[in-house]
């Protein structure tokens, strides 16, 4: 099956990878030419636009940074793609969008799953990424193959929107565990504790979380490199927050987190990666947390 791979950022080159790397074909394109070359290099295609990359594709995917990027690709790849087609939409966008985009697509006889993933950016580059899939369920079983090609776990939530809503869940819960695991790492290094042994106390205790496990060894080896920006934190806590009014459950301690990432962003800049959250507890206590052994980026 040939697909079309608009968006090749962070997570978006890695997934492309592995679509390439299982022997699809892939015809792939970005605004930035450059973040494709490895991709080339393996034998994926090249597309100098959207509705290019559509154009002999069986079915496109999006992943791109916002509901607006999104909002502006897809009806190009409408244009292109032929009946019967499917677009995968990759990127955290909200229930309501994809809702309105499905209906363009349907109006052109085109098909929607929705497909986001939840693990980091260390997992897409393993193939090991969880893939939680939106949508009719024969158009998730159609493209399987490619979801399990390019992901570890492939959830199949239920009809389109559902998927939204449980990335959204997930980061929200991931959000709360890094500021709660940057109090946790403080409140150890105030009491005199070796941190590289509070980090491992902690991941073998019933208070380990996989963000813990994860993003707590760039805070301590400084990096923060998730790979994860402040404005795309902010994103995606603003659609939990829209979601807690529309099914009236109040979410205080993710408007509290919500909240700290939007002064944090206003601090670091909205580029700066959402593990410096942790930098504001650092930065008003004058306290580094540092602890030697600690890797810059995750590898598994």
């Amino acid at each position: 099956m040939h697909y079309a791979f608009v968006g090749l950022g962070n997570l978006g080159r890695h997934l492309a990878g592995s679509l390439v790397k299982a022997g699809f074909t892939v015809t792939v394109s970005d605004l930035d030419k450059a973040r494709a070359e490895s991709l080339l290099a393996a034998g994926a295609r090249w597309a100098d636009d959207p509705k290019s990359a559509a154009a002999a594709a069986d079915a496109a995917i999006t992943c791109l940074p916002s509901p607006a990027a999104s909002a502006a690709v897809a009806p190009q790849l409408f244009e292109a793609l032929a009946p019967g087609a499917t677009w995968i939409e990759m990127s955290t966008n909200d229930h309501r969008e994809i809702a309105r985009l499905a209906e363009l697509a349907a109006s052109k006889d085109i098909a929607t799953l929705e497909a986001p993933v939840t693990g980091g950016v260390h997992r897409a580059a393993s193939g090991e990424i969880t893939v939680l899939a939106g949508g009719p369920e024969a158009i998730f079983e159609k493209h399987r193959p490619a979801l399990e090609a390019m992901g570890g776990e492939v959830i199949h939530m239920g009809p389109l929107g559902s998927a939204a809503l449980i990335k959204v869940i997930t980061n929200m819960l991931a959000f709360i565990h890094l500021i709660a695991d940057g109090e946790a790492l403080m409140l150890a290094k105030k009491g005199g504790l070796d941190l590289g042994k509070a980090w491992k106390a902690i991941k073998a205790s019933s208070g380990s979380s996989f963000v813990h496990e994860t993003e707590g060894q760039l805070i301590l080896n400084g990096s923060y490199d998730v790979g994860f920006t402040m404005d795309l934190a902010c994103k995606d806590l603003g659609f939990a927050a829209g979601y807690g009014r529309a099914l009236g459950v109040p979410l205080e301690l993710a408007g509290l987190t919500e909240q700290t990432f939007v002064r944090a962003r206003a601090q670091y800049g909205g580029q700066a990666q959402s593990t410096q959250v942790v930098k504001l507890l650092e930065d008003a206590l004058g306290t580094d947390l540092r602890a030697p052994g600690f890797p810059e980026k995750l590898t598994e």
